[in-house]
Formats: C-alpha cells, sequence, structure tokens
C-alpha cells in the first residue's frame, strides 16, 4: 500500500515541470491566432482602413478640378410688350496643369435695347485665361499634390495604428500567458498535494506517523487553495482583458470562454535576434516617421504656393471671336487684329507683407515639424535601445534560472526521496515543494516578459504591422 502511494505521488510530482495541462475539451489560442484576428476584425485596424479609403475618395475629388466644365446660361427681358434682350450662351472650359484654363463657346444676343458692348446675333469664341503667378504653381497643383501626399501619409498612419493595437494586443496576451500557467503550476501542485495529505492520513491511520504532520500537510494545502483562488481570479480577468481584442465579423466582439487556453508552443522561444545596428536602421523606416516626412513635404507645397505670392498678380483673358457658330472662326493675322477680345488685370502689393507674412509662417511650420520628427526619432533610437538591453539580460537570465529551476527540482526529488524513507520531515518537504512553486512561477514571469519586450523591441521599429 505504502509502495503505491508512493509512486502515484512521484507520478504526480512531475506535474510540476508541466505548466499547462490540456483538457479534451479546451480551445487553444496561439500568438498568431490572435494577431491575425486582430489584424482583420479589430474595430480600430478596420478604422484606419477606412481613413485610407477617405484619403483616397479625396484624392479623387482633388483631380476634380482639373475636370472639363460644360456650362451654360440663358436670360430674356421683356416689359411693356417691348423685348429687351434674348441671351444665351454655352461654354466649355479645361483647365490644364500649368494654370492655364482654355475655353471655347458661342452665344446668341437679340433685342432691341441690348448694351453696346454685346454684339447682336451669333458669336462664337475660342480663347485661354491665365495668371502670370499660376503658371509655376496654383492652388489647383497644390491641392492635388496635398491629396496624393495624404493618401501616402494616411497609409503610414494606417501602419502606426496596427502596430501600436498589435503591441497591446501582444502585451495583453502574454499576460494571460502568465496568469494561466501560474494557475495550472499551482493547480498541480494541489493535486500532488492533495495526494500527499490522503497517504499521510493512511499512515497516521496506520501508526506510522503523528498527528501533527496531517495538520502541516493540511495547512500546506489550505494555503495553496488561497494562491489559486488569487491566480485564478487574474486569469480570468487577463482573459477578460484580452477578449478586447478579439472581434468577429460585423463588428461583433467575441465572447470570451473560460475554456480557451494558450498554445503551449508559445511560451518557448528559439528566436534569433538581429544585431543592434539592424534594428536601429529599421527604425527609418518606421510607419511614423514616414507620415511625419509625408507631413512635411506638404508644408513644403504650402511653402511653394505661398512663394507665388511675390509674383505680380498678372492676369489674361484672351479670345478669337467669329460671328455665327463657328463658321469664320480661324486662327489667322486678321483674325488677331480685326476679331477679338483681349483683357489684362494687373496687381501688385507695394509692401508684400502678407506675402512676406505666410511664407516666413509656412516655413517656421515646416522647421518646426521637422524637430519634431528628430525628436521623435531619438526617442525611438532610445526604445529600441532600452528594449535591446533588456531582452539581452531577460535571455541570460532566463539561461541561468532554468539551470537554477534544475536545482530546486533536484532538491525537492532528493528531499521528497529523504522523506519517503523516513529520513526527513514534513516540513523540510514543503519548504522545498514550495521553493520550487515559486522557481516555477519565476521561470514563467521571465519567459513571458522576455516576449513582451520582444514584441516591444518590434513596436519600436515600427515591424509589428
Amino acid at each position: 500500500m505504502v509502495v503505491r502511494k508512493n509512486s502515484i505521488i512521484l507520478t504526480l510530482s512531475f506535474l510540476l515541470v508541466v505548466f499547462i495541462a490540456y483538457g479534451t475539451d479546451k480551445k487553444q489560442l496561439s500568438k498568431n491566432e490572435l494577431l491575425s484576428i486582430v489584424r482583420q476584425y479589430h474595430p480600430v485596424v478596420r478604422q484606419a482602413s477606412v481613413f485610407v479609403e477617405r484619403s483616397g475618395a479625396q484624392l479623387l475629388q482633388a483631380r476634380g478640378n482639373f475636370d472639363p466644365v460644360l456650362g451654360g446660361e440663358i436670360e430674356s427681358k421683356s416689359l411693356d410688350g417691348k423685348q429687351y434682350y434674348n441671351y444665351f450662351n454655352s461654354q466649355i472650359t479645361i483647365p490644364t496643369w500649368y494654370g492655364i484654363d482654355l475655353k471655347a463657346g458661342f452665344e446668341d444676343i437679340s433685342g432691341d435695347r441690348i448694351s453696346p458692348e454685346s454684339s447682336l446675333g451669333q458669336t462664337s469664341y475660342l480663347g485661354v485665361k491665365f495668371s502670370a503667378n499660376s503658371l509655376l504653381f496654383d492652388a489647383r497643383r497644390a491641392t492635388l499634390a496635398h491629396a496624393k501626399l495624404f493618401c501616402k501619409q494616411s497609409e503610414a498612419e494606417r501602419r502606426v495604428v496596427v502596430n501600436n493595437i498589435m503591441y497591446d494586443a501582444l502585451a495583453a496576451y502574454w499576460n494571460w500567458v502568465r496568469e494561466y500557467q501560474n494557475y495550472s503550476i499551482i493547480s498541480n501542485t494541489i493535486r500532488v498535494n492533495e495526494e500527499r495529505l490522503r497517504f499521510i492520513r493512511v499512515e497516521f491511520q496506520q501508526g506510522a506517523r503523528p498527528a501533527i504532520d496531517t495538520t502541516e500537510a493540511l495547512l500546506q494545502l489550505q494555503t495553496f487553495y488561497v494562491q489559486q483562488q488569487s491566480a485564478l481570479l487574474a486569469c480570468k480577468n487577463a482573459g477578460i482583458e484580452l477578449s478586447g481584442f478579439m472581434w468577429l465579423e460585423e463588428n461583433t466582439p467575441y465572447n470570451w470562454s473560460d475554456d480557451i487556453v494558450p498554445d503551449s508552443s508559445d511560451i518557448h522561444f528559439d528566436v534569433e535576434i538581429p544585431a543592434l545596428t539592424n534594428m536601429l536602421e529599421a527604425i527609418y523606416k518606421h510607419p511614423k516617421l514616414e507620415a511625419i516626412g509625408y507631413k512635411i513635404n506638404s508644408q513644403k507645397i504650402d511653402q511653394k504656393l505661398k512663394f507665388q505670392y511675390f509674383i505680380p498678380k498678372l492676369s489674361l483673358n484672351a479670345n478669337l471671336l467669329g460671328k455665327g457658330y463657328y463658321e469664320n472662326l480661324s486662327v489667322t493675322t486678321t483674325q488677331f487684329e480685326n476679331n477679338h477680345k483681349l483683357g489684362i488685370s494687373l496687381n501688385l502689393p507695394l509692401l508684400y507683407r502678407e506675402a512676406l507674412g505666410g511664407y516666413k509662417a509656412s516655413r517656421l511650420k515646416t522647421f518646426e515639424t521637422e524637430l519634431e520628427k528628430s525628436h521623435f526619432m531619438l526617442q525611438l533610437e532610445t526604445k529600441v535601445k532600452m528594449y535591446y538591453n533588456e531582452v539581452l539580460s531577460l535571455k541570460t537570465q532566463i539561461e541561468i534560472f532554468s539551470s537554477a529551476f534544475d536545482n530546486y527540482r533536484k532538491l525537492y526529488a532528493g528531499e521528497k526521496f529523504r522523506f519517503d524513507q523516513g529520513e526527513s520531515s514534513l516540513f523540510l518537504l514543503n519548504s522545498r515543494e514550495s521553493k520550487l512553486l515559486e522557481a516555477a512561477q519565476k521561470l514563467i514571469e521571465l519567459k513571458t516578459k522576455w516576449h513582451k519586450s520582444y514584441a516591444g523591441l518590434l513596436w519600436a521599429c515600427g515591424q509589428l504591422n
């Protein structure tokens, strides 16, 4: 009977080194599965994608400034039986990239009382309209350039959002893994102690052990029961926190279940850590830096547009005219001399204070953003170096403590053998067991902390998207 009990206890003691015990009805959740769920269904990620689509719509809207425009106008006046005038005008305007508007149209004017500058009958015209300070750059081209950069910036911002949400999800995942592992270790320890308590009670009834041993075994078990309840609470709360990152289709939150357990293979790590120089080089491709770079380019477009205000506002509106609907309209020297309509306007600011102020403010705004980029770059470098040092340090600690854990396990196994031979006390065995439990929990804490730090390193490099 004693031999069989010892065999059972020895078998159960090995459960201390098994961090997760799965039931047949458990559902495993791996790190990669979680990231896939977040990437596809998390509302913040989907919102960022919608933001990119909106920028595409704004780009389409900006291109509309270069769409040809077909217009028409009809006007008539009659009073006291007198027909003052009938006016009809139809025109097509074609904007071009260089700020020149091409236009063509025809008009028909009739009546007894029309203004002297109006031409009776049918008239055709073909002309151009532009401003001198718009030939190099103008608001239409600036709007389109802004829209193109905004598309690229919104895509970079989307990657920033995904990078951040992925890190938060991974941090919650590894917190959950730590708490679940802790609960599993304590639960396995309780099973060992419950069997030990039954064994000691049997030996007490047989007169082989004093009554105080049953009290000591029960006290150890009760202590573990309290720890188990605390660990269970932490595990459930960590699962609920993790469920906030898990969504289904149609923007439906996932209903968390306690039957979900982490994938046991995730806790192990065989990742080859890149060199620090490679990680620092990866910073230059960080989506946040790219977004700030697009912002700077957009502000430089504003500078270019503001500079146009230094150019005198010289506008030209020239038209070739012909009687009838394009019957006599031709581009000849005679046409230029006799059949044309020409308008020129010139505005020249005397102090240029508006242009100077606007251009200076635009340059300062760009300089301010460049300072922001430099500061953020330094912050990223600092975070990468700190996470990198932490990852290397934790890896060394895990290697050392893994060896220490093996030694704790050997001490416990040796003490248990002495206890089974009657050469040790239950107090010493319980002490060894408590130290082994603490060591197992510490090792789990170090491993999950390493995974969080490695996720932080990838996050600082902008690679979690």
